[in-house]
Parts: C-alpha cells; sequence; structure tokens
C-alpha cells in the first residue's frame, strides 16, 4: 500500500510540475505568434496603401465611402513600443479596465480554491443526492457547465477532477466519466456562455452592447449542450454497467479503486461555515450579473462593476473563513499575479490593431475583405468567421487575448455586411470553447489528462464524436440566429 501511495504522490508531483512546464511552454509560443503578427503588420504598412472610410459620430463604418491614399509605412519605434501605447490608445481605458478585472477574478477565485470552496460546495451537492447515479451526474455537469457559462471559468473547476475521479470510482463508473462530469462539461458550459465575462463580457464591452443582448439563444444553446453531455455520460456509463472491460481506463482504474476510498466524512464547523459565505457570496454575483444583464443604464458599466463585487466580496468571503488573515491578501495576490501573463498577451494582441491604425492600413485590410464578402450571403460569412476564430484558437488559446486580436476587424466589417455584434459573439464564443479539450495544444486538457493518468489518444477517441456532434449544433443553431435576425 506504501508503494501505491508513494506512486500517487510521484503522479500528482509530476502533475504539478507539468502544469508550470506546459503554461510556461504556452505562453512563451502564445508571446511569438504575437510578436511575429506585429512585424508582419510592420511589414504590411510598407507595401498596403494608406485608405480610410467615413464614419458616424459613433464610430461606425459607412458603406461604399472609402478612398485610398499612398504606401507610407510605420516608424519601427512605433512597432517596437506598441505593447506599451496601446494602454494610452483611444482603447486604453477598456484595457485597462479589462485587465483589472482579470487580475481581481484571478486573485478570487485563487482564494476560493485555496479555503477549498469549490471542493467543499460540489461535496454538498453529491452528499445531498447521495446514490441516485443519474440525478448525480445530472447535478454534476450541470455544477461545473454553469461556473464554466456563468463566471467563465475552465482551468479552476479542472483543480476538482482529481476529486471527481475518486468520487466517480466510488460510484461504480471510471475516471473517464470524471474527466466527462468535471473537464468537459466546464469547457462545454466556458463555450456555451450565457453570461461568461472572460468572452461575452469582453466581447459585449468591445461591441458597446448589453451582456443581456441575444441572452434567449444562448439559454436554449446552453440547455442543449447540457442535454447533449448528459446523454454522452449516460450512454457511456450504461455501456461500462454492462461490461466494465469497454471501459477506456479500465487497467487504471483497477490500480484506483485499491487504493482510493472516497468518503464525505462528517461535515465539519469549518466547512459549514466556508459553505454559507461562499454559497451567499456566488448567490450575490449571480443576482448582480442578471440585475447588469436586465438593467440598460448599469449594463454599460458591466466590468468594472464585477470587479469591484469580486474584490470586495472575496475580501470579505476570505476574512470570515481565513483564520490567518494575512493569508487572505497573499492568495489573491498570488492568484492575480498568476494573470499577468493574460495582461502581456493582451497588451500584444491590442498591438496589432494599433500599428494597422496608425499605419492607415486598417481600413483598407477591411475594405478588401468587405469585397470579398460582398453578395455572399450572411450564413456563409458566418461560417467563415467560425472556420478564423477556429484557426486562431489552434495557435492562440487565450479567449481575452484572441477578443483584442480580431473584435477591433471584425465588428465594423460585420457591421457593413449586416452581421449583429451580438451574433459575432455566439460565434466567437462557439468557435473558441469546445474545443479546448479537443486541441493538444490546449496546456490545460494535457494537465487534466496527465492527473488522470489517461493518454490523448484515448481521449480523443472517447470525445471526437462527441466534438462533431457540438460542431454540426452550433452551425445549426448560428443557422437559426442567422435566420431570425438575432
Amino acid at each position: 500500500m506504501k508503494k501505491v501511495e508513494d506512486k500517487e504522490n510521484v503522479t500528482v508531483k509530476n502533475s504539478e510540475k507539468a502544469f508550470s512546464s506546459i503554461n510556461a511552454k504556452s505562453f512563451i509560443s502564445v508571446v511569438a505568434i504575437l510578436v511575429v503578427l506585429i512585424a508582419i503588420c510592420g511589414i504590411l504598412t510598407l507595401i498596403i496603401p494608406q485608405g480610410a472610410f467615413a464614419r458616424t459620430e459613433s464610430g461606425e463604418i459607412i458603406a461604399d465611402t472609402f478612398t485610398q491614399g499612398s504606401v507610407k509605412g510605420i516608424e519601427f519605434w512605433r512597432i517596437i513600443t506598441a505593447p506599451f501605447r496601446v494602454f494610452a490608445s483611444s482603447s486604453g481605458l477598456t484595457i485597462i479596465m479589462i485587465s483589472i478585472f482579470l487580475l481581481v477574478m484571478s486573485g478570487v477565485f485563487n482564494l476560493l480554491e485555496k479555503t477549498d470552496g469549490m471542493k467543499i460546495i460540489m461535496s454538498r451537492i453529491v452528499g445531498r443526492f447521495g446514490r441516485k447515479k443519474k440525478t448525480v451526474l445530472c447535478f454534476c455537469i450541470l455544477f461545473f457547465m454553469l461556473f464554466g457559462s456563468l463566471f467563465g471559468l475552465f482551468e479552476e473547476l479542472v483543480t476538482l477532477l482529481p476529486f471527481m475521479i475518486v468520487f466517480m470510482l466510488s460510484m461504480g463508473f471510471d475516471t473517464m466519466t470524471g474527466l466527462g462530469v468535471c473537464m468537459l462539461a466546464a469547457c462545454f458550459g466556458f463555450a456555451a456562455a450565457i453570461t461568461n465575462p472572460f468572452s461575452i463580457g469582453i466581447a459585449s464591452t468591445f461591441a458597446g452592447i448589453s451582456t443581456m443582448s441575444g441572452i434567449w439563444l444562448r439559454l436554449i444553446f446552453f440547455a442543449i449542450v447540457f442535454g447533449l453531455v448528459c446523454l454522452f455520460i449516460f450512454r457511456y456509463t450504461k455501456k461500462i454497467s454492462l461490461n466494465p472491460e469497454k471501459s477506456l481506463s479500465f487497467e487504471i482504474d483497477k490500480v484506483k479503486r485499491a487504493s482510493l476510498n472516497f468518503d464525505l466524512g462528517e461535515v465539519t464547523a469549518r466547512e459549514n461555515r466556508i459553505f454559507k459565505v461562499y454559497i451567499i457570496f456566488f448567490a450575490i454575483q449571480f443576482v448582480l450579473l442578471v440585475s447588469i444583464a436586465l438593467i440598460r443604464a448599469i449594463s454599460d458599466f458591466a466590468i468594472p462593476i464585477l470587479a469591484v463585487s469580486f474584490l470586495i466580496g472575496g475580501i470579505i468571503c476570505g476574512l470570515l473563513v481565513v483564520e490567518d488573515k494575512k493569508k487572505v491578501f497573499a492568495y489573491m495576490g498570488k492568484g492575480a499575479l498568476a494573470m499577468l501573463p493574460a495582461v502581456l498577451l493582451i497588451a500584444l494582441a491590442s498591438s496589432v490593431n494599433l500599428i494597422m491604425q496608425e499605419s492607415g492600413i486598417l481600413d483598407t485590410i477591411m475594405n478588401s475583405v468587405i469585397n470579398y464578402l460582398d453578395g455572399k450571403s450572411i450564413f456563409v460569412v458566418v461560417l467563415l468567421i467560425y472556420l478564423l476564430v477556429l484557426i486562431l484558437q489552434v495557435f492562440i488559446g487565450s479567449a481575452s487575448a484572441k477578443i483584442f486580436l480580431v473584435m477591433p476587424i471584425l465588428l465594423p466589417i460585420c457591421s457593413v455586411i449586416g452581421i449583429s455584434p451580438t451574433l459575432l459573439i455566439l460565434v466567437y464564443c462557439m468557435a473558441d470553447g469546445f474545443t479546448d479539450v479537443f486541441l493538444p495544444t490546449n496546456p490545460v486538457l494535457l494537465i487534466g489528462l496527465s492527473m488522470a493518468n489517461v493518454s490523448y489518444g484515448k481521449w480523443v477517441k472517447w470525445t471526437w464524436k462527441m466534438q462533431i456532434v457540438m460542431l454540426l449544433v452550433s452551425f445549426l443553431v448560428l443557422f437559426f440566429g442567422v435566420q431570425v435576425g438575432l
């Protein structure tokens, strides 16, 4: 037994090491890609002539008003200083505001993780429903999907994966089921976003629309995705219950079952206090999200309101559940520091747009795209946008970084073509989210599989059909959105 425990400890340490290593490699590779894009933009200024559209007072492009100038290029110093100058540009306030929001959110959820908040909430859910297997599976899937869809959690929820695997094994299921109800559900919830602040929130701020816009279709889409994930898990668990050897993790689960036990144990006073505090916290945030969506007067200030709410609420929660009050700020500080690389990615992604704007080639590029898309159906254009975001997703996993990269270009183009910002944001969320648990370039996927001791090949074999189903369902929902004029 001691050898088994030692082996498990080594596995955990290796997975933690992989977490840091993969994150570093992923960050460096994305930085390199964005730097290359900035360099390419600098070169394009020496090739593409300047141009400009006439615009309305609100900044929207007026169709058929493009005028072309000469090729002038851009100074080298403007290229290399662009990542710093974006904070003083016309969109600088938005970048600063969103960066602060990301730091606050990361700090609060790190506090939540370090105080076992998510684990305790999850334990209460599974403890309440005992051995009602289908009910438990549904609630677990809904739990992870809702936190992904409402609050934009994905990486943070994967920290619960070992807990969920042990729980699924204790119920007679397998490791793959644990991966499905946790990592797959969290990712699909993030993609089927209802109010996800990291996609819906940031993109809506860019577009100048309320997060409430088009929410009825996002709710329908979320319900469809939830039903499909439940069906997928139910079919798999039924198959392995009839023949356990059909489990893709059958061999490794034999070892896990011999050494791991799931025991909720008695609820301590500390766990009871933590549960109540965090439930109240999330209830307040949910009410605030709904209020922002419904009240137009405050919807324009969604990001700063959420940032202040999470910061104040997080500090209060920390002071209530942590005995050593200094640790509250230490946990939140470490969480915020962990998000600093994302702020750098946002600055680099924004630099691409800044260089094109300052050089005068952005409108020229947009005019070429508009002319290419002229005459094509709205649905075809939507699919092309989907494909563009999907290709970027292979290289740039960060949802917020991609928003800063593509939205300043796509929003004006879509405005001229007749695609609403609401539909564009829906396209973006679908193309950005689902493949996070399919592409091997995503570090969170590799970390999760490492924690579960499941090979990437087995994971692909298990989920590839689900990815195709989600692709087709996404296209159908987008087609419906186009037909109803979303």
